[in-house]
């Protein structure tokens, strides 16, 4: 069916994850992530905070069966507000491609390193994965922001899945 949709020119219907995007969204912004745990406020800060967020729902994501496929929707939903970002920033079509395939990477790593890290008991391993992977100013605590990524995730792992997909994450 997906091909049959990019051959005629159709999307998938991302609509119904699109409150989940800006929820996402929503949390990254909080102001605990960048007075309290010191991520830059910057565009590439900006960038890492919706990053972290966005990485531990799509953990989340895949422990469900039932929702384990809605990873790749949430993921262009991603894809889509990251290239209209750019293109606003004034990166053109010749270029788009390698600035997406840098910040897909980026996402991917921190995927990975996150997922690692959170299976650990303790915060040591979450804290350097954050040191190495988000903008930090220069008296940034990693250990708050690892500790505030443990509550986020304890959340979303006692969040129904038709709630979570709708964009219901209790905070």
């Amino acid at each position: 069916m997906a091909l049959f949709d990019r051959l005629l020119g159709r999307k998938p219907d991302e609509t119904n994850l699109r409150p989940l995007w800006h929820r996402v969204v929503e949390i990254a912004r909080e102001p605990q992530w960048y007075a309290h745990g010191g991520i830059a406020d910057s565009v590439a800060g900006r960038f890492d905070a919706i990053t972290v967020v966005l990485s531990l729902v799509l953990l989340r994501l895949e422990t469900s069966e039932a929702v384990r496929g809605e990873t790749a929707r949430l993921t262009e939903l991603f894809v889509s507000d990251m290239d209209g970002q750019l293109r606003q920033s004034g990166i053109g079509d010749v270029v788009m491609g390698k600035h997406m395939g840098k910040l897909m990477s980026a996402l991917g790593g921190r995927i990975d390193a996150f997922r690692a890290a959170l299976a650990e008991p303790d915060d040591a391993a979450l804290t350097a994965a954050v040191e190495r992977n988000v903008t930090l100013i220069d008296a940034a605590d990693a250990g708050a922001v690892a500790k505030e990524m443990r509550v986020i995730a304890a959340t979303l792992a006692q969040a129904d899945d038709a709630a979570l997909l709708a964009g219901v994450i209790a905070r």
